[in-house]
């Protein structure tokens, strides 16, 4: 009976979170890659052996609970790591290691994407290791994921200020295991995992000599980033492209809301849009198409650039069915998505792991108060409601968020304050064209706490595997990146030398 029970309060909260994430939490996901679109290249790198092929798999024996002494808090966990030892020089040379701090997904799908580690390792004569975040992939506390995420009890350890003691926990064990001491290590992250990086290097300096945190929004939390900039920038990355294709999605709304109107309307829409099972309701489409474009935008790869695919689409079909606004909106889809049978309206909310361990995350601390602005979109208007946001979050979990406890740990309300006043050796990289650039560290806060953009850059593209075809001005960012990193260790082993 008690198996029974657990599995219908499972069940629920399952159901609860598929419901609410294509509603309350229609914010942007983070991650170093989308991978739900066709145009996605295939994971190579400029590496030419596979990821897999220097690796081995680590387990440590993690402490549940890293801030109290109640006897509950020694219980323990596996949490998983790679390291690859290929490149790097040794102990005794003092050689550095570079650490890669997984964020809301398990680690190894990030291995063979964020090439940057290996494709730098070897001029660093560098260690590499890739540490899980608990709660995702294998690194799961109470034995299985779904005791873990079973009630407020078991879920209360899963947050980022356990994840980044997690990570210092590890890389000590693993400095004293190879007898390291003198080994400098720089940590690396990108979105989410970006905002980790810098935060370890804040909370943990004696660990970590320096950090580059890609893609960081981390002043959505301290109010310094526009509600409405992660939109804006969507925006004005199609208008860019296509004015036309913009012009089409911002018409497109009104037409959705029209034909919805209609007694058969949402059988229209769902046979226009071949969605996999009939619309319930117009939103569902909207939220559909909201994701695509901020998808888009976001991850707009110089390789493949989803939003002059889709925009291309898009535009095409105007100049075949121009009185046919849905219909050219549903090429882009087609563009975007590849050409299936059906298209699935849930595609982006699923509830995976990632997206359910996420919306915890999101409902406890990770609060982003993003929006549609009334005015300067191509969406329509849908401001960030914080009081509804709350109230979701306490039907679903039966806690409140805590939207400022982000900066009273690391660090607020004025953080560029605060990182000029005692923050070194970080690296904020950001590309312009990435909606989360608005709540990115755009510019330089002192000599070591440095800002690198540019202008066409997408969401942690300067982390991603190194490819023959990369623009200049990608390799110019990376190259920047490098020659930081190579000055702090410099002064690292001369300030070590001094010591001696």
């Amino acid at each position: 009976m008690r198996t029974l029970v657990y599995s219908y309060q499972w069940f629920s909260l399952f159901f609860l979170i598929f419901s609410l994430c294509v509603s309350a939490f229609n914010i942007p996901r983070l991650g170093i890659m989308q991978r739900t679109h066709q145009h996605e290249p295939a994971r190579t790198v400029s590496s030419s052996d596979s990821p897999g092929d220097d690796l081995k798999t680590y387990y440590y024996t993690q402490r549940l609970d890293h801030f109290n002494y109640l006897p509950e808090s020694y219980a323990t966990f596996h949490q998983r790591y790679f390291v690859n030892s290929k490149y790097w020089g040794g102990a005794k040379s003092g050689a550095p290691i570079f650490a890669y701090l997984g964020a809301e997904a398990p680690v190894d799908e990030d291995i063979d994407v964020v090439g940057f580690l290996k494709d730098n390792a070897p001029n660093f004569n560098a260690l590499i290791v890739y540490i899980e975040h608990r709660y995702y992939g294998k690194s799961i506390p109470f034995g299985s994921w779904k005791e873990a995420m079973r009630n407020a009890t078991t879920r209360g350890y899963f947050n980022s200020a356990q994840a980044i003691a997690d990570y210092a926990a590890v890389i000590l064990h693993l400095k004293t295991s190879l007898s390291a001491q003198n080994s400098p290590v720089i940590v690396f992250g990108g979105s989410y995992g970006g905002m980790l990086a810098s935060w370890f290097r804040l909370k943990y300096p004696h660990v970590a000599l320096g950090a580059l945190a890609s893609s960081a929004p981390i002043l959505y939390f301290s109010g310094a980033a526009p509600r409405a900039g992660y939109y804006y920038i969507v925006t004005k990355d199609f208008q860019e492209t296509s004015m036309s294709c913009y012009q089409t999605i911002r018409r497109s709304w009104s037409e959705i809301d029209r034909v919805a109107k209609k007694p058969d309307g949402l059988s229209i829409l769902s046979t226009t849009f071949r969605t996999c099972k009939k619309l319930s309701h117009s939103s569902e489409l909207k939220d559909y198409l909201d994701s695509i474009y901020a998808s888009a935008a976001q991850y707009n790869n110089p390789s493949y650039y989803p939003i002059k695919a889709t925009c291309e689409a898009i535009d095409e079909a105007a100049k075949k069915t121009s009185n046919n606004i849905l219909g050219q909106i549903f090429e882009g889809v087609v563009a975007f998505m590849g050409n299936k049978s059906c298209y699935d309206m849930n595609k982006f909310n699923n509830p995976s792991q990632t997206n359910i361990g996420w919306s915890w995350q999101t409902c406890s601390e990770m609060v982003m108060p993003i929006g549609h602005d009334k005015s300067d979109s191509m969406f329509p208007p849908e401001p960030f409601n914080m009081k509804n946001f709350v109230k979701d979050c306490k039907s679903l979990y039966g806690v409140l968020p805590q939207p400022h406890w982000v900066t009273t740990y690391y660090g607020g309300p004025d953080f560029k304050l605060n990182l000029r006043r005692f923050a070194s050796n970080i690296i904020f990289s950001n590309g312009l064209g990435d909606p989360y650039s608005s709540g990115g560290v755009l510019e330089s806060i002192s000599d070591s706490v440095l800002a690198i953009s540019t202008v066409n850059g997408s969401h942690c593209l300067d982390i991603l595997g190194a490819s023959p075809s990369d623009p200049q001005w990608l390799i110019m960012q990376r190259e920047t990146e490098v020659k930081i990193i190579k000055g702090w260790i410099a002064m690292y082993q001369a300030d070590l030398l001094s010591i001696k």
